[in-house]
Formats: C-alpha cells, sequence, structure tokens
C-alpha cells in the first residue's frame, strides 16, 4: 500500500481512538453519577461502622440510628463529595480501562487477529491498570468524603462541607494530608478493578445468546453483570478499603503508615476487624454496580448516535 493511502487510514484509525476515549470518559461519568444515587446510603453505614468503636451492634443497627437521629436525608449525608467527585473518577476509571485495553491491543503480537477478543489475562491487566490513574483522584475524595460521613456520631460537626474539609486539612498538614491513604487506595482499587472488569466481561458473555453480540445483550442482563462485578471488587477489597478508612478518618500521628495501621487494628480488634463493613458493602455493590454499568451501556449507546 503506497503512502499516500496509508496517511489517511491511520488518520482514520487515530480519530476513532479518540473518539472511543471520549465516550468512554463520558459513559463512565454517567455511570458514576448513578453509582452513587443508588449507593450513598449503604456506603455512608460501611464507613461509619469502619470507624466507629462499640457505637452500633451491626449494620442495621447503624441505619437505624442514623434514620432515628437525622432522618432518612441523613442516609445521604457527605453525598455532594462523590456526587461531584465519583462522577469524573468513574469517567477515568472507564477511560482508563479503554486505555489500558488499547495498550494491550498496541502489545499484541502482530498474528494476533485484530478483531480477537481480549483474553482473561488482558482485561485483568486492563482492569488493575485503570486503577492507576483513577487513585490519583479517588483518594483525596475519598478522604474528604470519610472524614464527611463520620460527623455526627458524637460531639459538634468540625467541617462545614467538603470545600471546609479540603482547607482544614491543607492548614493541617498541606497537600499530604488531603492525600493520606493514596497507597491503601491504591491496593483496593487496583486488584479490585482487575476483578471489577473481569467478572463483568465473563458475565455479560455468559449472558449473551448464540448468535448476537455482547453489546447486545439486555438491560437486566446488564444490570445482572454489573451487580455481580460489584460484588467480586468488594470480595476482595474490604481490608484494604478498611485500612483506608483508618487511615483516613484518623488524628494525625495515630498511624506511621499502611502496615503500621494494619498491625494496631489487628492487635487491638482483631483480624476479624478488616472485615467490618462487608454486610454494607456487599449490599451496596449490586445494586450500585448494576446502575453504574446500565448507565455506563445505555449512555454510550447514545453516545455512539451522537459521533
Amino acid at each position: 500500500m503506497s503512502e499516500e493511502l496509508k496517511q489517511p487510514i491511520k488518520e482514520a484509525s487515530a480519530a476513532a481512538s479518540t473518539a472511543s476515549s471520549v465516550k468512554s470518559f463520558l459513559a463512565g461519568g454517567f455511570g458514576g453519577m448513578a453509582s452513587v444515587m443508588v449507593g450513598q446510603p449503604f456506603d455512608l453505614v460501611k464507613v461509619r461502622l469502619q470507624t466507629s468503636e462499640g457505637i452500633y451492634k451491626n449494620t442495621l443497627d447503624c441505619f437505624k440510628q442514623i434514620i432515628k437521629k437525622d432522618g432518612v436525608l441523613g442516609l445521604y449525608r457527605g453525598m455532594a463529595t462523590p456526587l461531584f467527585s465519583i462522577t469524573p473518577i468513574f469517567a477515568v476509571s472507564f477511560w482508563s480501562y479503554d486505555l489500558g485495553k488499547k495498550i494491550v491491543y498496541a502489545a499484541r503480537s502482530k498474528d494476533t487477529p485484530a478483531d480477537a477478543p481480549l483474553s482473561l489475562a488482558e482485561v485483568t491487566f486492563a482492569g488493575a491498570f485503570s486503577a492507576v490513574p483513577t487513585t490519583l483522584f479517588m483518594a483525596p475524595s475519598e478522604r474528604v468524603k470519610v472524614l464527611m460521613q463520620i460527623q455526627g456520631q458524637g460531639g459538634e460537626a468540625k467541617y462545614k462541607g467538603p470545600l471546609d474539609v479540603v482547607r482544614q486539612l491543607y492548614k493541617e498538614g498541606g497537600v499530604r494530608s488531603i492525600f493520606r491513604g493514596t497507597g491503601a487506595t491504591l491496593l483496593r482499587d487496583s486488584p479490585g478493578s482487575a476483578a471489577y472488569f473481569v467478572a463483568y466481561e465473563l458475565v455479560k458473555k455468559a449472558l449473551t445468546p448464540a448468535g448476537a453480540r455482547p453489546e447486545d445483550i439486555s438491560p437486566g442482563a446488564v444490570l445482572f453483570a454489573g451487580g455481580m462485578a460489584g460484588v467480586a471488587m468488594w470480595t476482595i477489597a474490604i481490608p484494604p478499603d478498611v485500612l483506608k478508612s483508618r487511615l483516613q478518618s484518623a488524628p494525625a500521628g495515630t498511624y506511621s503508615g499502611l502496615l503500621d495501621c494494619a498491625r494496631k487494628t489487628i492487635a487491638a480488634d482483631g483480624a476479624s476487624a478488616l472485615f467490618r463493613g462487608l454486610g454494607p458493602a456487599m449490599l451496596r455493590a449490586f445494586p450500585a454496580n448494576a446502575a453504574t454499568f446500565l448507565g455506563v451501556e445505555y449512555s454510550r449507546k447514545a453516545l455512539d448516535l451522537l459521533f
């Protein structure tokens, strides 16, 4: 093929790749909004169980106490932070997953057919890779969210809102304080994201009728595959999530690092403390992530019609 013909093909391919990345970013944002709206009450309860000592008997008691004190709207305490931060975070996550898949395609041998589906190992890599850029946004967002969520358990509220949290954290310890828990966030999200996307792709493939494309499965199948993806992620993500919540909510100097947090947590409360909050996390995992993937899949289809 002559160079004159190759150049337009390369340009068209680059344009298609850019469009795909933009669509993944926007669709991920829509999925993030859906996730927050559905999952916020469960996430609030999870964080309070992970960071409190002796206040709540169990998941149900935590729900009851929050509603009794603050009403049903109390279950959405701290939602402003994840709504405005998780939306772009999910956008980055799905964009990063798309980028991870492109890296895999670029690394394949020339003998591999261009339309060959990704292997399990390749999806695992792309999923784990997606957590790396996402953590840069996720860690400070989680820090602010956790501090907002643990307010109201006793005493006066320390923070007026998310921006006040950022202001006070910066005043107390600079940028480092805002990003406390970044290592724990990556430890949670890298294997968690691998499990997340692998589970979704596997379940979606299993639910695809013979002769049909995975992209054309029913909304019910998308909901089920997305829900199972969330369950898969949180099955392995709870221990590092507990450590992350404790690191991010504790006063400065309580822990010297992630390993110190793990050591002190186990010494004080036993290994079972690493699974505190598992109940609400699993209750949240299915509906929140079912909503996420439904939002992603159908917003992506709408975007495909636009460009």
